[in-house]
């Protein structure tokens, strides 16, 4: 009986231990997700700043001569 009690504390004692590393690592992944989304935000708005940028540009080339 004590021994059942000894090897279910040990693992009742890794699994919280399994908890706490699985909550940190949820916690590190939420932050890099995050960070992920802001960075595709500001790419994503600098595509649009730089499709605008060329459309001026091409619009001021001047027509072919045909």
């Amino acid at each position: 009986m004590e021994a059942d009690l000894k090897t279910l504390e040990d693992k009742l004692t890794q699994f919280i231990a399994l908890c706490r590393h699985l909550k940190s690592d949820n916690h590190t992944l939420r932050q890099e997700l995050a960070q992920a989304r802001s960075d595709v935000k500001v790419l994503r708005e600098n595509m649009t700043e730089a499709e605008t940028r060329l459309q001026a540009i091409i619009e001021q080339l001047p027509e072919e001569m045909s």
